[in-house]
């Protein structure tokens, strides 16, 4: 098994996993743009490998949520089983 994680808002009604475009709609709208802001937190790079890209946007995740200078901001996780993830 393995973890995925996706950074949201707690008043957005739709699932970044299963419901991205309405998701992002919705981000979007509300003028939040959480996935420009964790571009701006998470030090990712195309030289380093997936993993290491996964690691720094979790990273950037949790500190968001730390901070939450909004008071809005949630981790969300979920369990897939290792042959539904494609590889790295």
């Amino acid at each position: 098994m393995s973890r995925q994680f996706m950074l949201t808002t707690t008043d957005n009604p739709f699932d970044p996993f299963t419901q991205w475009d309405d998701w992002y709609l919705y981000d979007f709208t509300c003028g939040y743009r959480t996935c420009e802001y964790l571009d701006r937190i998470a030090c990712t790079s195309s030289d380093f490998s997936d993993e290491k890209n996964d690691k720094e946007l979790e990273r950037a995740m949790d500190e968001i949520v730390a901070l939450n200078p909004l008071g809005i901001y949630v981790k969300k996780v979920r369990e897939v089983s290792n042959d539904t993830v494609p590889p790295s």
